[in-house]
């Protein structure tokens, strides 16, 4: 298993916490992820080789500014 961390920036609360973890998860591939909004970081667990690209996208696409 691979891990990915991500910093990211909006996330606000729990509920920004959980939409991250619920929209990631529909990724084929990936098998865990925990948001944390007071540390502004995604971990995402995967089961296989997931271009991160993918992932990115999602998070910009749910409002959220991946910082590099």
């Amino acid at each position: 298993m691979n891990e990915l961390i991500f910093n990211i920036e909006g996330m606000m609360c729990n509920g920004c916490e959980n939409r991250v973890q619920n929209a990631l998860q529909t990724i084929e591939g990936v098998e865990k992820v925990v948001a944390n909004h007071v540390d502004g970081t995604v971990t995402v667990t995967l089961n296989n080789n997931i271009d991160e690209a993918i992932i990115k996208e999602k998070l910009e696409d749910l409002g959220y500014e991946v910082k590099e």
